[in-house]
């Protein structure tokens, strides 16, 4: 599939506008509009880029052959499936869904109709680069940090599928073996929203991972440590300082890759969409796995 792609955008808050500017600035990709359940933004955002804004979420779907959904999480599910039953190829901003029964319906309405699905696990761009995902054994150990600062968006879900879910899905790319048991405690605020949240996770072959994460911090943080017998891997994801005092030969120098995630892994989407790659860098089966820990974790915490 070589011709120029129709592309859209669901969704014109702050993801919506990253996605906007990466479509409008490919030559293979004709970014025809977006759509908003808010006209106003719809507008203001199609302004900024010569597209259409659209009044009705279907007539956007009939236009194009793929589609960034970036509406709140709490609709990513409904927009992921009418996108499907349109015929559209999805990028889906994470989480995949916010239930395990939605998530399985879309992996498996992909599946049915043979489109491609991408789930936006940005992180994994970085990781890939790096050579993370290619180390002979896995780590004995994972800790990761992240934290970021107060802001009114992604309020309609736990801080576990806002942020931590990003270290979720690397630790599941970097373990052998099946998650086993699930231990964690957070914080709720005085409205009962999770925003910060401990979690330890057993995987079956003893790999330990400690996650935490806060959407309440004063300061930003996005921090990953491994360790091995052999020694230690430290990445810093937001400005791409790496330490190995492992034997393992990792390749620094492609952390910039980190510098545009997006850019790399919608690309990596319209590779997968014209058959030039097998998948995307993260599939529906990664997101329904990455959803289904998160879960698990929201139920340790409780409350």
């Amino acid at each position: 599939m070589n011709r120029v792609l129709k592309a859209g955008v669901i969704g014109a808050g702050v993801f919506g506008g990253y996605h906007a500017r990466q479509w409008a600035g490919r030559p293979d990709i004709d970014f025809v509009g977006v759509y908003d359940t808010h006209p106003d933004r719809a507008e203001k955002l199609a302004g900024q880029f010569g597209c259409s804004a659209f009044a009705d979420q279907a007539d956007l779907l009939a236009a194009v052959d793929v589609v960034s959904i970036c509406s709140p999480a709490s609709a990513h599910g409904a927009g992921a499936m009418a996108a499907l039953r349109a015929g559209a190829a999805i990028y889906v901003e994470k989480p995949l869904a916010t239930d395990l029964e939605t998530a399985d319906r879309i992996a498996a309405e992909a599946a049915g109709r043979g489109l491609v699905v991408a789930c936006g696990f940005l992180e994994r761009a970085a990781a890939r680069a790096l050579g993370l995902f290619d180390l002979p054994r896995p780590p004995l150990r994972i800790e990761a940090r992240r934290f970021g600062l107060p802001s009114p968006r992604n309020l309609d879900v736990s801080v576990v599928l806002d942020l931590m879910i990003h270290d979720l899905d690397l630790a599941l790319c970097l373990a052998r073996s099946a998650p086993f048991a699930v231990e964690a405690e957070g914080e709720h605020d005085a409205e009962g929203r999770l925003n910060a949240v401990n979690a330890d996770i057993l995987f079956e072959d003893g790999l330990t991972a400690t996650l935490v994460c806060s959407r309440v911090s004063s300061t930003r943080e996005r921090a990953l440590r491994l360790v091995y017998r052999e020694g230690e891997i430290a990445v810093d994801l937001l400005n791409g300082a790496v330490s190995n005092t492992t034997p393992y030969s990792l390749d620094p120098a492609r952390m910039s890759e980190a510098q545009d995630p997006l850019g790399a892994s919608l690309a990596a989407f319209i590779a997968a969409v014209r058959g030039e790659r097998p998948a995307p860098l993260a599939d529906a089966a990664d997101g329904v796995r990455a959803l289904d820990l998160a879960l698990a974790v929201e139920r340790a915490v409780g409350g």
